[in-house]
């Protein structure tokens, strides 16, 4: 890559894009050089979605031009982007799970000769993209819903690829990843980069923007706040600032300074065990207390805590809530004991998207307000907008669609139902994941907040950091069995990722 003028490949200028109500976009500026990595940083809700949407013609703008080659261009259709070499792979992968991987590849563009399919020659192409990426041991006839997350988001550069790509842009490429995965899809980049593909990389993970970009662009309440800063020249503390408006540190709430007391125990986990999943799991969490699991992408963190709320069916073991003993199974009893999950998949698993911020808000206390089998809809709501007012959901408005808040938003309002709730036990489960770090400070706020209320918290993060930061003490998995437990001042980064690589304490 170098610096000249006429290396440009894509240039946004006043790009605006208003909805009913609402101004995404006030006017971004944005250029993209071949064969870099353009990193585009902002808060929730500063406009990185709408404008990638803009790019790859999802959206039409309102104002601006966009240039590409040195020459204006529209977009009036996703293929006309495509037909210029603009690919898109957003954060929810758009892969039909029960087709190939060679059919997914060229879905859409099939290939074919004499207006005859033919599967052998597609298969053929699949396996030289997917060489080309540097997974040629993904085999193109497997169905995509067999593949880990990672192999997914390598069958979808492949397809992107298809289309002779020359910008790409990815959405949080690294949400589902551990870091292993991470080091693999960087070097898949890089070599994208060297054939002179363009990339834009959208994450919320300042640190991987500093190994794998090369400029940044800040947007910041739909407009672009500073462009085409050099990684190496821009210190982490400024992007923060560019991205919030105000100087803040990468930091968590401080723990007590003084020793309390510990509560009554509110969760007692002993020989809990899923089979082929995880084994042997004893924990116990005081009310007041934030626990972390800590381990890689796959190590049974997630199941642990799903088995815990009923969502899967332990197939040994006892779960104690406040000396309760649950059901195996049971969400319902879970709940009705003061259970709350905010899961990791909260678009598909924790909301509603299609029903509006109050109602994710009151759905798991509807008898709460329900008199003689009618629902009161004003107290309902009332009840909402103080929570929602509280936690700083935005933007305001409870009935709103819980679909159109920024990712940091919606996970305020599954926080406000379990808050409605009065739960005595709270699991989070990546509750920062694809959350800006403007809203992070919040949310590790709240949740510490929360245990010097008196609830537990357990906490899952594939973030060695913030597990450490969070949590009071600490559970490291490895392969579905609990490899260590210790004070979280007693543990380090490197200690963690030692124990979650090599599982053992010697």
């Amino acid at each position: 890559m170098t610096d000249r003028p006429d290396d440009a490949m894509l240039q946004m200028s006043g790009i605006v894009k208003r909805f009913p109500g609402v101004l995404a976009l006030g006017g971004v500026d944005l250029d993209v050089r071949r064969g870099e990595v353009h990193c585009l940083l902002g808060q929730n809700g500063a406009g990185k979605s709408t404008l990638i949407k803009v790019l790859s013609a999802s959206y039409q703008p309102d104002e601006g031009t966009i240039t590409w080659d040195g020459r204006e261009v529209s977009l009036p259709t996703p293929v006309s982007a495509m037909k210029l070499g603009i690919s898109t792979i957003y954060q929810e992968l758009d892969l039909v799970p029960d087709l190939s991987v060679a059919e997914n590849i060229f879905l859409g563009h099939e290939v074919s000769r004499a207006g005859l399919s033919q599967r052998s020659l597609a298969n053929q192409r699949a396996r030289e993209l997917l060489q080309r990426l540097g997974h040629g041991e993904i085999s193109p006839t497997r169905a995509v819903g067999r593949l880990s997350p990672a192999a997914q988001q390598i069958v979808s550069m492949a397809r992107a690829l298809s289309h002779d790509t020359r910008l790409l842009i990815l959405d949080e490429p690294s949400a589902v990843l551990d870091q292993e995965e991470v080091r693999n899809l960087f070097r898949v980049i890089r070599g994208l980069t060297s054939e002179g593909v363009a990339v834009v990389y959208i994450s919320h993970r300042l640190e991987e923007i500093r190994e794998i970009g090369d400029r940044i662009t800040v947007l910041k309440d739909g407009r672009t706040v500073a462009t085409g800063l050099p990684v190496e020249d821009t210190p982490t503390s400024r992007l923060i600032q560019l991205m919030t408006g105000r100087s803040i540190e990468y930091v968590f709430p401080p723990r007590p300074t003084t020793p309390r007391d510990r509560g009554d125990v509110a969760l007692e986990v002993r020989g809990l065990s899923l089979a082929g999943v995880f084994s042997d799991v004893d924990l116990t969490v005081h009310a007041g207390e934030v626990v972390g699991l800590a381990g890689l992408v796959g190590a049974g963190r997630s199941e642990i805590v799903e088995t815990l709320y009923g969502a899967r069916r332990a197939s040994s073991g006892t779960v104690t809530v406040a000396g309760q003993k649950l059901r195996r199974g049971s969400v319902q009893q879970a709940v009705a004991a003061g259970v709350g999950l905010c899961p990791e998949e909260r678009k598909s698993q924790g909301l509603l998207l299609d029903q509006a911020v109050y109602r994710n808000i009151t759905v798991s206390s509807m008898r709460r307000f329900s008199r003689g089998g009618f629902l009161n809809s004003a107290a309902e709501k009332q009840r909402a907008e103080v929570l929602a007012t509280s936690l700083d959901v935005r933007p305001t408005g409870v009935g709103r669609e819980v679909r159109t808040l920024s990712g940091g938003n919606q996970q305020k309002v599954l926080l406000a139902r379990w808050l409605l709730r009065e739960c005595k036990v709270l699991i989070l489960d990546e509750p920062t994941r694809g959350v800006d770090v403007g809203a992070r400070t919040e949310i590790y706020t709240l949740i510490r907040t929360l245990a010097d209320s008196g609830v537990a918290i357990v906490v899952v993060s594939s973030e060695v950091e913030e597990v450490l930061g969070l949590a009071d003490r600490v559970l490291v998995v490895r392969e579905g069995v609990v490899v260590h437990e210790a004070p979280a001042t007693e543990l380090d980064e490197s200690r963690v990722l030692d124990l979650v690589m090599e599982g053992s304490v010697a």
